[in-house]
């Protein structure tokens, strides 16, 4: 049996990673630990998932006094489906999707097409979410929660 259709801790909290670095895009450098903080996640989680990020050319990292952690592109370049591709790998929901050959029954079988559909819909959703509009909406909903809270 699967996971099912849940993200993983390692892709919601590298999102929010992502996101606390696209909020202070421009500021140069940025200490994981200070991210940790302010997200409260541990810093050695955050340690772990933001190698795969600096492997896949997301983030880049500044050694020294004044040293830590930025995106390599701007936020308008980045969408989920990047940071998804790397910390989750493929937004797969069924293995039938990805490998048709894995079924006997795909020619025949009518959910196929269905989770074909949604597999494309997900991707496209994921690809359709900058790094940027996302700080843009979260930025939102604060000021939402704020007036909300007045």
């Amino acid at each position: 049996m699967g996971a099912g259709m849940k993200l993983s801790t390692r892709t919601r909290y590298g999102v929010r990673l992502m996101l606390n670095l696209a909020n202070r895009y421009g500021e140069g450098p940025i200490y994981l630990r200070e991210i940790a903080d302010q997200e409260q996640i541990s810093e050695k989680y955050l340690s772990q998932i933001i190698i795969p990020l600096r492997g896949g050319g997301l983030v880049h990292s500044t050694r020294g006094a004044h040293g830590g952690y930025a995106l390599s592109k701007n936020p308008e370049e980045v969408t989920l489906k990047d940071i998804f591709d790397i910390l989750e790998g493929e937004t797969c929901l069924v293995e039938c999707v990805k490998n048709p050959k894995s079924c006997e029954r795909i020619a025949s079988c009518p959910t196929w097409v269905i989770w074909t559909n949604l597999a494309e819909k997900i991707n496209e959703t994921l690809k359709g979410i900058t790094l940027a509009s996302l700080a843009k909406m979260s930025r939102n909903r604060s000021k939402n929660v704020i007036m909300n809270n007045i």
